[in-house]
């Protein structure tokens, strides 16, 4: 059975589906909760211990969107939570154990792709339409496989950018800052060039994926 929508899924003001954008609305959110909480987890649980962090474990998506995050994801299909602070000081192994913290974001994404693409089976066991739940399938999964592009805020070009000597501060206050606006501008010049600069590479692995657990042919 094919995905109700695209996926990728880019909003296309020129094709507008009010149910479409809503269930990519709520897709975002659900992803951006996830990716942020499971990147606390992670961290804590390796030894990143906070007392009352408020950025943490308070499970509002609300609280974790990030601007140019959010806009990123209407302009691409993908984005980015609010930075989640990491102190790879406090790690036994600090790169490895900063490039788990972040991994476990994307890998949460993966996660409830999974737990949505299960309901999907079963809604249509029953004969229940299950597009919401292709959607939060479909916007997971796209937002896990950007997440290894090498760029921060992304979760793999994050963990490289802090895993920087001490002595690289500058450099790494420099790479977090302007990050946000490079990845923007990259996904930008994909939507609206055929450059092809990042999505002919990293669409088909997302098509990959969501064959494996949905079992849709887009």
């Amino acid at each position: 059975m094919l995905p109700a929508w695209p996926i990728p899924y880019v909003p296309d003001p020129a094709h507008f589906a009010l149910d479409a954008f809503v269930s990519f609305c709520v897709s975002v959110l659900l992803a951006v909760l996830v990716n942020a909480e499971a990147q606390a987890f992670a961290s804590t649980l390796l030894g990143d211990h906070r007392v009352g962090a408020k950025d943490r474990f308070h499970f509002i998506a609300f609280f974790h969107l990030d601007i140019l995050g959010s806009i990123n994801y209407l302009a691409g299909g993908f984005g980015w939570a609010k930075h989640m602070d990491v102190n790879p000081a406090k790690f036994k192994h600090p790169f490895l154990y900063t490039l788990l913290s972040r991994l476990a974001g994307p890998f949460a994404n993966i996660l409830l792709a999974n737990i949505a693409a299960s309901l999907i089976f079963l809604m249509r066991a029953f004969e229940y339409d299950p597009r919401v739940f292709s959607m939060v399938v479909g916007v997971n999964l796209t937002t896990a496989v950007y997440h290894l592009l090498p760029l921060p805020p992304l979760a793999v070009g994050t963990a490289l950018v802090e895993s920087l000597p001490p002595g690289r501060s500058q450099e790494k206050r420099l790479l977090m800052l302007a990050g946000p606006f490079l990845v923007l501008a990259l996904t930008l010049a994909d939507r609206l060039s055929d450059w092809g600069l990042v999505r002919p590479y990293l669409d088909p692995l997302v098509l990959w994926l969501l064959r494996v657990v949905i079992g849709g042919q887009p």
